[in-house]
């Protein structure tokens, strides 16, 4: 994903972004909600999918039907929408992430609903990694406000907020939930929102739009409120509509991971070799000269097939088939790049890791590093900085254990082919794995120098 919109939304009150052309659809938009336990993510994304027709009536009648149902007389208890497991409805928390998809007349959306456990942070960062936007869900009956004028703001918004800057999301919204719990009271938001942004700037977010809101009322959700009449901004699906998402932007340099080296019919005498993949970022077009990545071969494409016959151009997010004029050594794992623009080779990664497994890091072990298609063996050679959720310093380490994020060094046996991740988000993210139990134990994001 590209560098973080530099908009930065000063005015608490009305906090309306540029809207763009209100009859034109502006296409799929993935977002997450975020924050503690509690919050009301998951009755707020069931209040989106309710009051804009985006559930069915054998869902309503579930709902209601429901054995851990958890609202008071016929009220339906819309959290029920996304908690799909059994421990969830039980316990009342959600585990796991849910994905929905809801649609209005001017976009379309993919919701991820994640856990504000700080047990689950790992799935939230699954749910966070192809996000265009997050909602940091803010409870305000849960804000400690102090007699002095401070706000303390939880734990886990500021660890889902560091996580959403890591990640390079685009897009903040700060909903300040359960209104209704301090009468609709203007000056309670706009401390939480002054404080929310403190910590922001001090993390570097900056496209940040606050808005204040009651999930379980409906409030500013999709109608706006008259309760909340001091606030001059859009509704949340108002806002949601009007954000831009990424651009993936053809000028960007090249880059396609070999997935597969197809051939067929080797015996006759027209042999094809092709390689199939995904395009991760930029064009090509017969006739390019590309470089193959880690070897550092020349090749010129001779043609771009697809299932649907050749093209003269592809371009990011197309599967394809690229045929080459020259006969190369090119396997699974390797990359074709611009042979202007090509990736950055490293046999040494510094990375920001978020290290997702209950076991901790033992840095005499050795670990495979998944990056794009390529698998190669790794070992952290040493944690650099562990980084304070609260206080966003860094500090020294020798381990992390589930959930710490620092900054680390790492060896790979074979030379990854990747890019900076505030460049390029799909060659610059990799993923540790367990060489034992095969189980991902961090999500890593390359940062270069």
């Amino acid at each position: 994903m590209s560098a973080v919109n530099s908009v930065v939304t000063s005015s608490v009150a009305s906090a309306a972004p540029i809207i763009q052309d209100a009859t034109r659809e502006r296409g799929l938009l993935r977002f997450i909600t975020a924050g503690s336990v509690d919050d009301g993510k998951s009755t707020l994304i069931g209040r989106l999918l309710f009051d804009s027709k985006g559930i069915f009536a054998d869902q309503l009648d579930a709902m209601s039907r429901a054995k851990h149902k958890r609202t008071v007389g016929d009220t339906i208890d819309l959290s029920l929408l996304t908690d799909g497991l059994e421990a969830e409805r039980e316990q009342g928390i959600t585990i796991d992430v849910a994905y929905r998809y809801f649609a209005t007349p001017k976009r379309k959306f993919i919701i991820a609903d994640t856990p504000g456990h700080e047990q689950y942070t790992r799935n939230m960062v699954t749910g966070a990694s192809t996000a265009d936007a997050v909602i940091i869900l803010i409870d305000v009956s849960k804000v400690k406000l102090g007699d002095d004028g401070s706000v303390e703001l939880l734990t886990q918004t500021k660890r889902h907020s560091t996580i959403a800057h890591l990640l390079q999301i685009e897009h903040v919204v700060v909903a300040v939930n359960k209104m209704d719990l301090v009468n609709y009271d203007q000056t309670v938001y706009e401390r939480i929102v002054a404080e929310y942004q403190k910590f922001a700037q001090q993390l570097g977010l900056k496209d940040i739009t606050p808005i204040p809101l009651s999930a379980l009322a409906g409030d500013n959700v999709v109608t706006a409120s008259d309760k909340l009449a001091w606030y001059q901004g859009p509704t949340l699906i108002e806002l949601l509509e009007s954000l831009s998402v990424y651009d993936e932007c053809h000028d960007e340099p090249f880059r396609f991971p070999v997935q597969l080296v197809a051939r067929h019919n080797g015996h006759e005498a027209n042999d094809f070799r092709g390689y199939m993949g995904r395009i991760e970022a930029g064009k090509v077009s017969r006739g390019d000269k590309l470089i193959v990545q880690p070897g550092g071969q020349s090749a010129t494409v001779k043609d771009i097939q697809t299932l649907d016959g050749s093209l003269e151009t592809a371009v990011v997010g197309q599967s394809v088939t690229i045929l080459l004029d020259e006969y190369v050594d090119i396997s699974r794992g390797d990359m074709l790049a611009s042979s202007d623009r090509p990736a950055t080779l490293l046999k040494t990664v510094t990375a920001d890791l978020c290290w997702l497994s209950e076991d901790a890091l033992d840095v005499r072990r050795r670990y495979w590093l998944k990056h794009t298609t390529r698998q190669v063996a790794a070992k952290v050679t040493a944690v650099d900085t562990l980084l304070d959720i609260n206080t966003q310093e860094r500090r020294p380490a020798t381990s992390l254990n589930l959930n710490d994020i620092a900054r680390v060094t790492i060896n790979v046996q074979q030379a990854l082919a990747a890019d900076a991740y505030d460049d390029l988000r799909s060659t610059g993210a990799f993923i540790l794995i367990d060489e034992v139990t095969h189980q991902t134990v961090a999500a890593g994001m390359i940062r270069l120098a």
